[in-house]
């Protein structure tokens, strides 16, 4: 799988205006949102996505329509997209970064 620097995303998919705004809502709170939420946040189209995660447009659609998701699979996406995926466990008053 080829994967992709954000800074090259940022480049490629986002004028410095956008950008800016989205770096702005993701400071401004915890942001929660579905991968094909987050997909359009980017300006990234299905195809796009997929063509980065070496998956097909339709793998991206039913993948976003699924509320059940393999790590690697969201992992997988997300890297494409330029991020990372960091998983927590929140047990009572803790929260633990787990190693996936």
């Amino acid at each position: 799988m080829k994967l992709h620097k954000w800074s090259d995303i940022k480049k490629a998919s986002l004028d410095p205006e956008r950008r800016a705004r989205v770096d702005a809502r993701v400071e401004a709170e915890l942001v929660e949102m579905s991968l094909a939420d987050l997909r359009r946040e980017l300006g990234v189209t299905q195809v796009e996505l997929a063509e980065a995660a070496e998956m097909t447009q339709g793998q991206i659609s039913s993948l976003e329509h699924r509320t059940d998701h393999l790590i690697s699979t969201l992992r997988r996406c997300v890297q494409a997209l330029g991020g990372d995926i960091e998983v927590v466990a929140v047990v009572g008053d803790k929260r633990v970064k787990l190693t996936v």
